[in-house]
């Protein structure tokens, strides 16, 4: 596996050279110098072929932190537009809350830039088509942030599986559980006062609110007008590993329940969801709980039969299963292990690898567009509280008007995605 990996990397970096030099560095800005944005920002950072041209945020004090990472050699800016007007910039990270996403994702894309966005892709289902759309017109490299897809031990597992080496699989089991009652707080700007904030420009597309300090920031994740709760948070990460696994587009019947029963943080996403995914003749589920972690916190867990495979970012086990009749029952395989890899790094590596070489990255926007439809599907499903029927082709429920309304929203103006 190792020798197989290094391989395909050396090649990567060959088919890189003809195109762009493997020595050239990638001019890079980053929109959105919030945690996550930063952490991207840091692992880039670290790469020898990698240029910090620009940050952009709409918070100074992020603004200046994700400036100071470059030892102050990149450009501020509040506004993501200026950023991608500069000629100098080959591609940018889009770190922002998810429902910016679609807009800078086609705003890079027509001004030519490469793209690495962070997941989830996309706030709506018809917003990620459009990205995908945009990103094959004009020929750009958009790499999802679901690092999990750069992963070797991620790629090794699911040819294994997909091989039959832990047998016949049916069933996939994902969940992130932890216990946070009675919520979470404001992480910045707490006092009430926005020293800094463009909150106009914050909201952007968004409905106007009143500004509240616990939805911005982190917290904008429990938002419907934000984002999509732990859905398209640990969902959009595991949910893709599952949907990779069974080689199939989509789902064909979706089936969501919960809703926020406990905590009382002012927040609107499920404390608490289940939702099952009808694969052909493989069922996904995945749990949410933020009331109870219970003995297991974040999982994935593959069911075959010959064996049960347990997959996280530190690696995966095989379980085998027993087979035979009573006393007499013995192993249907052997036990197998792997250690994982930097997610990260890997990840970033194969998005500079494929600016240069223009290759489609591990996680291409059309993956990415797949697993944040798996997730949106899942919430459209919880808040209807009713299942599913989903036509993968034309990207519609059948016979549901009500969810299709939900596979977009409007944006407030003077923002539009064409």
């Amino acid at each position: 596996m190792n020798r197989r990996h290094f391989a395909l990397g050396a090649l990567s970096a060959l088919s890189a050279s003809r195109v762009m030099g493997a020595n050239e560095r990638v001019r890079m800005g980053l929109i959105g110098s919030g945690g996550r944005g930063r952490e991207d920002w840091g692992t880039f950072l670290k790469e020898p072929d990698f240029e910090p041209v620009a940050v952009c945020d709409v918070y100074a004090p992020f603004l200046a932190k994700g400036i100071a990472m470059t030892n102050d050699r990149a450009k501020p800016f509040t506004d993501f537009r200026r950023l991608l007007e500069q000629k100098d910039i080959d591609a940018v990270i889009v770190g922002t809350p998810d429902h910016w996403h679609a807009l800078m994702t086609v705003a890079a894309c027509e001004a030519g830039k490469d793209v690495y966005c962070e997941k989830p892709l996309s706030l709506t289902v018809t917003d990620g088509r459009k990205m995908l759309d945009v990103a094959r017109k004009h020929n750009r490299v958009v790499q999802t942030g679901s690092q999990q897809r750069s992963g070797s031990h991620y790629a090794a597992a699911v040819k294994l599986i997909q091989d039959g080496g832990i047998g016949e699989v049916h069933r996939i089991q994902c969940g992130y559980q932890r216990n946070i009652f009675p919520g979470l707080k404001a992480t910045e700007m707490a006092n009430g006062k926005m020293t800094g904030f463009d909150y106009e420009m914050w909201l952007g597309p968004a409905p106007k609110r009143p500004f509240d300090p616990f939805r911005c920031i982190y917290n904008f994740r429990w938002f419907w007008d934000y984002s999509g709760g732990q859905m398209t948070n640990w969902g959009a990460h595991h949910l893709d590993i599952a949907r990779w696994i069974t080689g199939a587009p989509a789902a064909s019947t979706v089936a969501g329940f919960g809703g926020r029963y406990a905590l009382t943080d002012g927040g609107e996403t499920p404390d608490v969801q289940q939702v099952t995914y009808q694969f052909p003749k493989v069922v996904v589920t995945w749990t949410v709980s933020e009331v109870a972690e219970g003995a297991k916190g974040v999982t994935l867990d593959v069911y075959g039969t010959k064996g049960s495979m347990t997959l996280t970012r530190g690696g995966f086990q095989v379980t085998p299963e027993k087979v035979g009749a009573g006393k007499e029952k013995t192993p249907a395989m052997e036990a197998l292990s792997m250690k994982g890899n930097d997610l990260n790094a890997a990840h970033a590596r194969n998005f500079l690898d494929c600016v240069k070489s223009r290759k489609r990255p591990n996680a291409d926007v059309e993956e990415g567009h797949r697993s944040a439809v798996m997730c949106h599907l899942g919430n459209i499903s919880t808040r209807l509280g009713r299942s599913i029927t989903w036509d993968a082709a034309k990207e519609q429920a059948v016979g549901d008007a009500e969810a299709n309304a939900m596979l977009t929203r409007p944006y407030r103006g003077p923002w539009k995605l064409a």
